[in-house]
């Protein structure tokens, strides 16, 4: 059965291994920090500027969870609302490689690592994407592995 809300999106067949999708990009401001950490990562390094600059960062840096909520943003913008995508599977192998700090702009690449069909499901299949997420000076902030199913067209083809 076709799903109506994603019938006209690119399904499981649709994708291939080693497709690059580029992210938008996101400017990181001061406000945008103190918002996010202030509901969910209040250390002083990501609330308070002195304490921050006299922290290992340097300076007011963004949380690691806030740069990997922006990036996942990105990819719905870039990729995930315009497949049939079911739902995240889940996440690893994150690594937050540099902080993100007031007024840096990130964004990257996602590139489509692996597909295969649910053996359990084959109304679904999992496309895994590794992230490439960067500032504007090309410097690594993030990288991880994310897998999510994605509706197939025909359930009942082998896979």
């Amino acid at each position: 059965m076709t799903n109506p809300v994603t019938h006209d999106r690119r399904h499981f067949e649709d994708l291939a291994v080693g497709e690059v999708i580029t992210l938008g990009q996101t400017r990181v401001t001061k406000a945008m920090i103190i918002a996010f950490a202030t509901e969910f990562d209040p250390f002083p390094f990501h609330l308070d500027e002195a304490a921050a600059k006299a922290s290992l960062l340097g300076g007011l840096a963004s949380s690691g969870w806030q740069t990997g909520a922006l990036s996942l943003r990105m990819l719905v913008d870039a990729f995930l609302s315009k497949i049939a995508s079911a739902g995240g599977l889940g996440f690893s192998d994150l690594k937050w490689k540099n902080p993100v700090m007031v007024d840096d702009t990130i964004g990257g690449t996602v590139t489509i690592v692996d597909l295969r069909r649910s053996a359990g499901h084959p109304q679904w299949g999992i496309v895994t994407l590794d992230f490439d997420v960067r500032n504007q000076k090309g410097a690594p902030v993030l990288t991880m592995r994310l897998a999510n199913l994605v509706d197939t067209r025909n359930a009942g083809a082998p896979a």
